[in-house]
């Protein structure tokens, strides 16, 4: 179905439809959002999908629809049950080096962890808030880019978009052009691991909402909040994150992600 697919359009379509929403966030507020996020992010993280929703249904209609939603269901794509493992715990655990490196070099950070009571609440927004923005970039767009692009170029590519349409909600965030250029890179990052995760899954759009949540709720619940981690712009775990991406791209290879260097493939 993949050819009937045009991620130009759907790019335009995600801006142009959450234009209304950044427009809104600059008169709407609301306090207690987890990260102190804009009220209006609620409705713009469900974008993504809407777009792909709207431009399914014009060449598959309501099946075409059902096929993109059932997607989050697709756990039998991952046959290799050791995926898990980066699924789960690999954000954890860059977020507990980063801790880690963090009170080394003296940053002020708290010494303690607080866990937020409403941490129970916290992960079902945040899987919801990554469940409407991953049918749309991984159910969507994803295979007919890569059929024309390598992996990394089309991380490089979504990622860079992904980060700009996050900018209006940075600036009502208050970011410093330094933390929002970090996050730029922190986000083309995370991109190429979704995107690894997706090709090594059976092209799993479930294990990437996974991680995708599991990465927002770390930051949000690391100790101290996204403030704190945010500390001197983040450098240390957005620069982590890029490092990680790094290795990836290394070791599984720019074309594809999938091929694991060490392992003969012949």
């Amino acid at each position: 179905m993949s050819k009937n697919r045009s991620p130009v359009i759907f790019f335009i379509l995600v801006f142009v439809l959450t234009i209304p929403f950044w427009a809104l966030s600059t008169f709407v507020k609301f306090e207690g959002l987890p990260d102190n996020l804009p009220v209006t992010d609620i409705g713009a993280t469900f974008v993504p999908l809407i777009a792909a929703a709207i431009l399914v249904y014009r060449k598959e209609k309501f099946d075409g629809v059902k096929r993109l939603i059932l997607r989050m269901f697709d756990f039998a794509n991952i046959k290799k049950k050791i995926w898990y493992i980066p699924i789960v715990l690999l954000m954890p655990v860059l977020y507990l080096i980063t801790y880690v490196i963090m009170r080394m070099i003296g940053l002020q950070i708290p010494t303690t962890w607080n866990i937020p009571t409403l941490t129970p609440l916290i992960f079902p927004a945040f899987f919801i808030a990554a469940a409407g923005e991953e049918l749309g970039y991984m159910g969507y767009a994803i295979d007919p880019m890569q059929e024309r692009w390598s992996a990394l170029t089309v991380c490089l590519i979504m990622g860079t978009l992904h980060a700009v349409w996050h900018y209006p909600s940075m600036i009502e965030l208050g970011q410093s052009p330094a933390l929002m250029a970090w996050g730029t890179l922190f986000t083309v990052a995370i991109r190429i691991l979704i995107v690894w995760l997706y090709n090594n899954t059976g092209k799993s759009v479930i294990a990437v909402v996974l991680f995708h949540a599991i990465g927002n709720t770390g930051r949000s619940i690391f100790p101290g909040g996204r403030s704190s981690f945010e500390t001197g712009n983040a450098v240390v775990g957005y620069s982590l994150v890029v490092i990680t991406a790094v290795v990836v791209t290394f070791l599984w290879g720019k074309d594809t992600l999938t091929r694991f260097r060490h392992i003969n493939h012949n």
